[in-house]
């Protein structure tokens, strides 16, 4: 079947995007845990704590190099994801050098096309994901329907200022070195708050600064039906 041009355009950029995205983490792989390991820790250790109240097993979205695995709860059921076959490697490594029994598995995935059944994990986390993925809602889809009945879906992401300069700022530097790092510097509160009032069977939980320097926000959904 052909694909209408419109269709066709858009395959074809998220296809670049996702192997922009492969690139740049592969990249950033051996060393993104001496860059980002103390400053992005508060984030990661609230997110975690959030999740392990859960019931149920919980699903670690764009798991990376696994810094947040061993702050789950010794009895927490924990599988992890992620695009990036070299992050992924370093957090198996973690796995077996940590003992890390609380994480049952960790798989190369699309965040966008989760191969679990619908409604199987207790909770989502997407710990400073939504600023790398090409399409954040489609990946807030995605965790929606692997999330069951009560269960939540926990973010973690900068959230951009409303003031004007810095927007156009952020902007003007994600079109120049975005693709190249691998994150967007502009990333509105619009993003998440337009997929919320779309969706009838999820509810906003919790909204609040975490780190000592509050940079980064800690978004808590639930799905309730």
């Amino acid at each position: 079947m052909n694909q209408p041009g419109g269709l066709r355009r858009q395959m074809k950029r998220a296809e670049v995007d996702n192997r922009d995205l492969e690139a740049a983490w592969a990249r950033w792989a051996p060393f993104y845990d001496v860059i980002y390991s103390a400053w992005l820790a508060p984030g990661r250790r609230a997110g975690a704590a959030a999740a392990s109240r859960l019931e149920g097993a919980l699903l670690d979205v764009g798991v990376g190099t696994g810094l947040e695995l061993p702050m789950f709860a010794p009895d927490a059921r924990v599988v992890g994801v992620d695009l990036s076959e070299p992050m992924l490697r370093r957090a198996v490594d973690r796995k077996r050098r940590e003992g890390l029994s609380q994480v049952q598995g960790l798989a190369c995935m699309d965040a966008t096309r989760l191969a679990f059944p619908d409604s199987c994990f207790g909770g989502a986390l997407l710990l400073y994901v939504l600023t790398v993925v090409p399409d954040p809602k489609a990946v807030l889809d995605e965790a929606a329907r692997v999330v069951r009945r009560g269960g939540e879906i926990m973010i973690v992401s900068r959230i951009s200022s409303d003031a004007s300069a810095l927007v156009a700022l952020e902007r003007w530097f994600g079109r120049r070195f975005g693709a190249r790092l691998g994150w967007r510097p502009y990333f509105p509160w619009a993003t998440i708050g337009d997929w919320l009032v779309g969706r009838t069977d999820m509810r906003l939980v919790e909204r609040r600064r975490v780190g000592s320097l509050s940079l980064f926000t800690l978004v808590r959904i639930q799905r309730t039906r």
